[in-house]
């Protein structure tokens, strides 16, 4: 079987509290681990997409709806949906299954995917990654 949901993959999630969320895949576990005997990934995606900005708004209120809430989680592949896109945002680094261990880690981690989004969304790339999804 070919192996399509590699790490950078966009997907939307499907199922729980964050779904009809885009996320990226950080890492992929096929076999499953002891705790999660199935297939399922590590992604890291929006909680909450950034805000239209138009021309005439000032440059704090561009910075105020710029701004992008991240999730970090463990996903089982079945409640995910991949899509045909791909992020080049490096994500390895910042994000490990070991952030999810203890609560401050995770808000570190999510703090620091935070950032790089950001950053990305700012440049301009991936615009569809960074909206609503609508349905």
């Amino acid at each position: 079987m070919v192996k399509f949901l590699k790490p950078n993959k966009a997907v939307v999630v499907l199922q729980g509290r964050y779904a009809g969320r885009k996320a990226v895949i950080v890492k992929s576990f096929d076999e499953g681990t002891r705790d999660r005997p199935y297939g399922h990934c590590l992604v890291a995606g929006i909680k909450k997409y950034p805000s239209k900005v138009i021309r005439k708004d000032s440059s704090k209120k561009t910075g105020k709806k710029s701004r992008v809430k991240c999730f970090v989680k463990l996903v089982n592949y079945q409640h995910v949906m991949p899509t045909r896109y791909t992020l080049d945002v490096d994500l390895k680094d910042v994000v490990s299954v070991d952030s999810l261990q203890s609560k401050d880690k995770k808000v570190s981690a999510c703090k620091a995917t935070k950032a790089k989004l950001e950053e990305r969304f700012k440049t301009g790339k991936n615009r569809w990654f960074f909206t609503k999804l609508r349905f």
